[in-house]
């Protein structure tokens, strides 16, 4: 897999502005009290809600940290680290948050030892489980954290604060260094958490979606109009992850590209398959009757619908007929 995929580490920081100052403590309470813009915390808001390095348990302390510990240019700065969902999908639901935190402590303090920073930095973080809402996969598991950290830390050779920075140059790229840490970090613990064949793992998920995607390569199955324009559909499935799959459309985006839009999740990966050659079958180039069939699906109860797919499974989509050897009952 391509090592820069493996998780996303991004650094902002906020200016000693009096309007700054106000959208930090905004910040920070947004980070106490959500998981994302939708969804509260999942623990009552406090100090178990922060893991204190140095900066304080909660919204008031760590502001007070932050306006006491300012540079001239930096109030605060702010990093994320979010693992790629596939990634996380492979490792065991209990044990997720823990490599999480694991990721974000042991990275932090090799990016700071790497540079030299040997009294430390005064931070805090929180710990968010969010869903993804990516338009391909959205409500996957996401477990992300937000790292805060002063302007200035503690120079023990000038005996004084001193500003700290994130140089972007020739001579000095953190910014990449803290990529290549997080990279490594993470490349170490899924070995640990999963086991040496995960990277081969994640390929194969990928070569799954590619070999999906080539459908796109064949004559649309349809097309359908929004408030953006006409756009091309081709009925298929899509990998979620190594366990289930989903099954939808696939719309053509910008000149060259496609991307997936589930319509029906959590199915086994041949009945998603399977589905997807059903649908193709009967919607007739119709995208409306795409959808309406869809819907009647995931309405189905756990037993109408293990019956639904029993009878899927025994039709014949073979290349010689192009229609199903057995009628399947939509009347929803």
């Amino acid at each position: 897999m391509d090592r820069k995929q493996m998780c996303v580490a991004n650094v902002q920081y906020k200016k000693p502005t009096a309007n700054e100052a106000k959208r930090a403590k905004g910040l920070l309470r947004y980070l106490t009290y959500r998981e994302s813009r939708d969804a509260a915390a999942r623990y009552a808001a406090g100090r178990e809600r922060w893991e204190d390095q140095g900066m304080g348990g909660s919204v008031a302390e760590i502001a007070e940290h932050c306006e006491a510990l300012q540079s001239k240019h930096v109030l605060l700065f702010s990093l994320v680290y979010n693992v790629n969902p596939d990634l996380i999908a492979m490792i065991a639901p209990e044990r997720r948050e823990q490599f999480v935190r694991e990721l974000t402590v042991q990275t932090t303090e090799a990016f700071f030892e790497q540079r030299g920073i040997d009294t430390g930095v005064e931070w805090s973080y929180v710990l968010h489980h969010r869903k993804t809402d990516d338009q391909q996969s959205p409500g996957r598991h996401d477990p992300h954290t937000h790292v805060v950290l002063p302007g200035t830390y503690y120079d023990d050779g000038l005996g004084e604060r001193v500003p700290l920075y994130f140089n972007r140059n020739k001579s000095v790229d953190h910014i990449a260094m803290l990529h290549d840490l997080t990279e490594r970090q993470v490349a170490e613990q899924m070995d640990r958490y999963v086991g040496p064949d995960w990277e081969r793992r994640y390929d194969d998920l990928e070569a799954a979606r590619t070999a999906q995607l080539a459908i796109t390569e064949q004559p649309a199955d349809g097309t359908f109009e929004t408030d953006d324009g006409r756009f091309n559909f081709w009925v298929g499935a899509r990998r979620t992850d190594e366990q289930v799959s989903a099954a939808g459309y696939y719309l053509a985006v910008g000149d060259s590209g496609a991307e997936f839009r589930p319509l029906m999740g959590g199915l086994k990966h041949d009945e998603a398959e399977l589905l997807a050659r059903l649908l193709q079958s009967e919607i007739g180039g119709d995208f409306a009757t795409l959808r309406q069939l869809a819907d009647g699906i995931n309405e189905m109860g756990r037993a109408e619908r293990e019956a639904f797919f029993a009878d899927v499974r025994r039709l014949d989509f073979s290349p010689s007929t192009r229609e199903p050897d057995l009628d399947i009952d939509f009347d929803f």
